[in-house]
């Protein structure tokens, strides 16, 4: 007869409890105040712990790595200096509602609240960033409470969940836990899909909103039945093929007028899987308020926030796809009129004009993204840092296939490079390219390290233009003098090298398709830096027509 233990160290409890949940891999800068959880991590077979060189390239890495799985990732820090420095990771993750599980060690239960060493109320201070914050005082609720944050993190609107571990609970034994509470995404009522259908098949010019949630098949087919043109939320264009007849564009920074045109047409709009946030609404003036809007969300605390709709549902948002085609069986009357096509014609006249050359004969950014485009897989992994430049990579690169994309809503700097190391680690087999501006590449680079030592695949493309653009374009624009936006001349390949990856330099067009494919095909991490037009702020927009600043 079997005999099962009765008592394991509370570390190999934790350990199964996330493996049970999905958890594969743990992000950390080790501390010795969770020792027991780097032993326990490192000697189970089915998780890998990786260390990183500082605690916001760990939660970036574990945000982008749980953006594109779906599963939660977890990182770990140390007291007050980790969680400072994680924090803007877990602010990422808050605001692109992406699972994460950050483990906090903390001082021993008997120094807490006497400002010991390095202490900090981490419970508080995560919190404004969490889902969910508490702290454990005692070991027999260690694996339970990491449970709870497990569901809190994965359930309704998902987002960072932390959990405080003072030193001295992680010492010692407890009993395994039961099996995880598995939560069931809300359906919407046939009543309510019967609704929503009648809606749509009335609308004259139909618009869908896809966010978080949504499945290419079951949208596509949504658009046809429905006759509706679709729009991706704010760095969320992964979520409907972009060379579909049916796509509209992106809602992103800067959205052109003949991008919006459709928008603000639209008689219906069905917005599904996203909150509505102030990239995507345009500084919330859109759905205008002439628009019926029916808002779909897995939790009711989004809707409301800026802007009442017609109808709210809490549901999942791609099961809710599956309902209105199962209720609109053969009502497609709309399907023939393709109303739609001169919208996706503006996106891909946009797309291209963004790639044009440089009146001034110099690198243009917009080039530099055509030529990696043009040699990397459609299937290709893209992460993108902040800054002008992205504007660039989310005009030109068409997504055409899920998970694809990890972008920060949070516009948070510094993400690409951990970022995709992070989705590199989580598929293995996939291309992943990062995207940075110099200034971001260099609050991250360091990470090239974790990278190379992880084996991994991952391709940086650095547009290098000396300067912090999008700052110094909203200096010039209202009049003001550039200030604190230089950055030096540095030779970003030669750092690239040093921490053990392949870096090429290029500074004209002539040799961009031989150096792209010198980046996409190497064997191992590598660093292309393309020295761009520092005048080519973003597309359409040069410093030297926006008029002198002082």
């Amino acid at each position: 007869m079997m005999t099962f233990p009765t008592s394991l160290p509370i570390a190999e409890v934790v350990a199964d409890l996330l493996v049970e949940a999905g958890v594969r891999r743990i992000y950390t800068v080790p501390g010795e105040s969770f020792l027991p959880l780097l032993e326990a991590f490192e000697s189970h077979k089915d998780l890998r712990l990786i260390s990183t060189r500082h605690e916001g390239g760990a939660a970036f890495m574990a945000e982008a790595d749980a953006k594109l799985t779906g599963k939660p990732a977890v990182v770990m820090a140390t007291r007050g200096v980790g969680a400072a420095n994680l924090s803007i990771g877990m602010h990422t993750a808050h605001q692109d509602s992406t699972p994460m599980l950050a483990l906090i060690g903390h001082v021993e239960t008997a120094h807490l609240g006497n400002e010991g060493f390095q202490e900090l109320d981490l419970e508080h201070f995560l919190g404004h960033v969490s889902t969910w914050s508490t702290t454990v005082h005692r070991s027999d609720r260690v694996a339970d409470t990491v449970a709870r944050a497990l569901v809190r993190a994965t359930t309704g609107r998902p987002g960072p969940a932390t959990v405080a571990l003072p030193s001295d609970v992680l010492e010692g034994m407890t009993s395994p836990v039961g099996p995880m509470v598995r939560v069931r995404p809300s359906i919407a009522s046939p009543a309510d899909a019967e609704r929503v259908t009648r809606l749509l098949a009335e609308a004259r010019r139909p618009v869908i909103i896809a966010g978080q949630g949504t499945r290419h098949r079951s949208l596509v087919a949504v658009a046809q039945t429905f006759g509706a043109g679709v729009y991706t939320a704010f760095r969320r264009q992964d979520y409907f093929p972009n060379d579909d007849g049916h796509y509209l564009g992106h809602l992103t920074l800067g959205t052109p007028p003949q991008i919006l045109a459709a928008l603000d047409d639209a008689d219906v709009v069905l917005v599904l899987g996203e909150r509505l946030d102030e990239v995507t609404t345009q500084t919330y003036t859109r759905p205008t308020l002439s628009t019926q809007v029916v808002h779909i969300h897995p939790d009711p605390a989004v809707f409301g926030v800026h802007q009442q709709a017609e109808i709210a549902i809490a549901a999942d948002p791609a099961e809710f796809c599956e309902q209105l085609l199962t209720s609109a069986r053969n009502e497609d009357q709309n399907a023939q009129d393709d109303w739609w096509r001169d919208g996706h014609t503006a996106y891909l006249e946009i797309a291209e004009a963004s790639a044009a050359p440089a009146p001034s004969g110099a690198l243009h950014p917009g080039r530099a993204i055509a030529a990696v485009q043009s040699v990397a897989s459609p299937d290709t992994i893209v992460t993108n840092d902040a800054g002008n430049f992205s504007i660039y990579l989310h005009r030109q690169w068409k997504f055409q296939h899920e998970r694809t994309q990890a972008a920060p809503i949070s516009g948070a700097m510094g993400y690409a490079v951990p970022a995709a190391i992070g989705a590199s680690l989580a598929f293995p087999d996939r291309s992943v390219l990062g995207v940075a501006g110099d200034g971001g590449f260099l609050m991250t680079a360091m990470e090239l390290e974790t990278a190379v030592r992880e084996g991994t695949q991952v391709k940086i493309l650095v547009l290098q233009n000396g300067l912090y653009g999008t700052i110094a374009m909203h200096q010039r624009a209202t009049g003001r003098r550039i200030s604190a936006c230089d950055i030096a001349d540095v030779d970003l390949a030669g750092l690239a090298r040093s921490l053990g990856a392949h870096a090429i330099t290029c500074a004209d067009e002539e040799s961009l398709p031989t150096a792209a494919q010198d980046l996409m095909f190497h064997d191992g991490p590598a660093v292309l830096v393309v020295k761009t037009d520092p005048d080519a702020i973003a597309p359409g927009r040069s410093f030297s027509t926006m008029g002198d600043g002082q």
